[in-house]
């Protein structure tokens, strides 16, 4: 649809616009935003190319650009997408358009540094979804921390410093060890490429060594029990648009890093392991489900409720292995690792919906607090019934995109093993209970004191964001083929690639 470099323009038109908006003044606020919206409108309509130019029936990187970057030690500037990234930039570059307008009202000083944080995090996470060299990815991972830091810091709560340095060292912690897998590779192959190194022979030892450091970079970032502490903090002290941004967009690079480094680099020792990331997994789905079950600020609740469901994520890409060995067929494998891509696109959907849906409550009462609600919609029915979609969403209701992903991969976790299946399956009882319990009590019943009493319906703005975020859930819940059919290809050759000794 567009004959110039695609992948380049989406990186880099939002963060030279954001780079400029930084510097329009603080008596231009109404500017900023103008400014702001209308390169989020232009990125994702290019963007839109990638869906309409794709190629769904070969596995290999399209869209592919290649400069050399430091030719001295090999480091190219080389971006391109395949079936399991692309959606992923869509998914970004759709959300960034949201965030925008949630902020409209809400933020009232330091417009122009706020909106140009969030156009600079927008394509610096578009780099991570398409970049194709190791430290070009690297890069882009490691400069998304600066941007979140300063908005939670800067815009957050009242303890929002404890939560920026906790955010922080957490996941600079974990991507230290990527780093150090990344010059090991480097030092057997010559070469920083990604691709490269999904080819590259490795022996047991270093794989085991290479996936272990992979997994402590991607677990903080999904996150997974026991290194996901850090998330709730964020999300609470987090201005709405940081805590959308983290929920649907960050945690769904952890899990791109499962599939585009630790299947296909170390598909041995990802067999040998995959214990390990199952059991941490089926954790994440039942305790910390119980956690959310018994939170009292709202936004925390969510904040564990999406630990637990991205563990469907992490479950259903590492149950390929006991899948394999007992039907003998990849179809299953391949159920599961398209349930967990599904997820990871249904979730950026859900949580963003809830956190702005928290965010539209908090601006007119100021408290997350559940027990300060109650009756809600008797005052705010459109925005109630939101509200309720998103929830019933969230708990995975059929019809719409929350009962896709994860129904996918317990019918895989039953193929692997009946207790797999039986543990994730009682996410539809917990994940329904601390749902439907936050629901009842803050939406339904009488209204509960004069605060609720005063409050007021959705204004246009903030309809017409909530309806464009149901909209993409029942479509994805009742139509998902499209997008099943972009990444089935690319999902064959993973499972190829994760099953293929490197000994």
């Amino acid at each position: 649809m567009f004959g110039f470099s695609i992948l380049t323009t989406l990186i880099w038109l939002p963060m030279l616009a954001g780079m400029l908006i930084l510097f329009i003044g603080r008596d231009r606020a109404t500017l900023a935003k103008w400014l702001s919206l209308l390169t989020t409108i232009v990125t994702f309509y290019i963007s839109l190319s990638l869906w309409i130019d794709f190629d769904t029936t070969v596995s290999t990187m399209q869209f592919e650009e290649k400069v050399a970057w430091i030719p001295q030690f090999n480091i190219y500037y080389h971006l391109g997408v395949d079936g399991l990234s692309m959606p992923l930039v869509l998914l970004t570059t759709f959300t960034q358009i949201l965030v925008i307008a949630s902020a409209w009202d809400v933020i009232k000083e330091r417009v122009e540094q706020y909106m140009g944080a969030f156009l600079i995090m927008g394509g610096v996470m578009v780099g991570v979804f398409a970049a194709l060299d190791s430290i070009l990815f690297y890069v882009f991972w490691e400069l998304l921390l600066i941007p979140m830091f300063i908005v939670i810091g800067k815009w957050g709560g009242v303890d929002r410093v404890y939560a920026t340095m906790k955010f922080f060292l957490y996941t600079f912690f974990g991507s230290v060890f990527m780093l150090v897998a990344f010059l090991y590779m480097y030092s057997q192959s010559g070469s920083f490429s990604i691709l490269h190194f999904q080819d590259m022979p490795i022996g047991m030892t270093a794989q085991i060594f290479i996936f272990l450091a992979f997994l402590i970079a991607f677990a903080v970032k999904v996150p997974m029990f026991p290194v996901h502490t850090w998330l709730p903090d964020a999300h609470v002290q987090a201005p709405t648009a940081g805590s959308v941004v983290l929920a649907a967009i960050m945690l769904k690079m952890g899990g791109y890093g499962f599939v585009r480094f630790s299947l296909p680099i170390t598909p041995d020792a990802s067999m040998s392991l995959d214990w390990l990331v199952i059991a941490l997994s089926l954790i994440a789905i039942f305790y910390i489900g119980i956690v959310a079950l018994v939170q009292t600020d709202m936004k925390k609740l969510v904040a564990y409720s999406s630990i637990s469901h991205m563990g469907f994520v992490t479950l259903g890409m590492f149950l390929i292995y006991d899948i394999v060995q007992n039907t003998g067929s990849a179809q299953g494998a391949a159920l599961g690792m398209e349930g967990a891509m599904i997820q990871m696109i249904s979730h950026g959907f859900i949580s963003g919906g809830m956190f702005l849906m928290i965010g539209v409550l908090y601006d007119r009462m100021h408290t997350r607090d559940i027990s300060a609600y109650g009756g809600v919609v008797n005052k705010m029915p459109w925005f109630g019934m939101f509200a309720v979609l998103f929830a019933m969403a969230n708990a995975g209701l059929p019809g719409t995109s929350g009962f896709v992903g994860e129904f996918m991969v317990i019918l895989a976790a039953f193929k692997a093993n009946v207790w797999y299946g039986i543990i994730a399956s009682t996410t539809l009882i917990i994940g329904a209970a601390y749902t439907l319990w936050m629901v009842k009590r803050v939406f339904f019943g009488e209204v509960a004191n004069e605060n609720v009493e005063k409050l007021e319906d959705l204004n246009k703005r903030e309809f017409v964001i909530m309806a464009t975020l149901a909209i993409a859930v029942l479509v994805v819940g009742l139509y998902p083929a499209p997008i099943i059919e972009i990444m089935h290809t690319s999902v064959a050759n993973l499972l190829i690639q994760a099953t293929t000794s490197k000994l």
